[in-house]
């Protein structure tokens, strides 16, 4: 059950990463095409790609992954740097769809500078993720240790909290 459920997660975890990374290549072609026709193919792709592939993908990974907490009860500080990075894929995969639905617009491009940051800001996060889950690196930090006491939150954030209680 735990080799099927983690199969699963890999699968999914490399078509979503896949997207994410590629979706900047194709948002970049809006600049180059002219012709209406094939800019509503792009926009069908580009929308194909997003909502019916990555998608579902993404949310498949997050399914699988719950799962695998619960099946593999993984309660190991690497664990929370990934689900920390997987956070940070997440917002990237929405500001990607937030994307989506702007680029087609009458007069709308995508520049470069921003295709070579989301590519390699997204490339980073995937490469991290995988690090991460791969060396399982040892990590000793008083940050984990708050985490694990019960009220621990509390007290780490009290210091921040502007509406203190008395």
């Amino acid at each position: 059950m735990i080799a099927l459920v983690k199969f699963m997660h890999i699968a999914v975890i490399s078509i979503w990463a896949a997207g994410v990374v590629s979706l900047p290549g194709l948002y970049v072609q809006r600049a180059h095409v002219k012709d209406k026709d094939a800019l509503l193919r792009l926009q069908r792709l580009v929308r194909f790609a997003y909502i019916a592939i990555i998608s579902p993908a993404a949310f498949l990974a997050i399914i699988t992954g719950t799962a695998l907490i619960f099946l593999r009860q993984t309660f190991e500080p690497w664990f929370s740097v990934k689900l920390g990075f997987v956070g940070a894929l997440a917002i990237v995969h929405v500001l990607t769809g937030l994307v989506v639905i702007r680029l087609f617009r009458e007069g709308e491009v995508y520049p470069i500078w921003r295709f070579v940051t989301a590519t390699v800001l997204s490339g980073g996060i995937v490469i991290a993720i995988f690090f991460v889950v791969l060396a399982k690196p040892a990590l000793d930090l008083a940050v984990f240790d708050v985490l694990a006491e019960p009220g621990g939150l509390k007290r780490l954030y009290g210091e921040f909290n502007p509406w203190r209680k008395p």
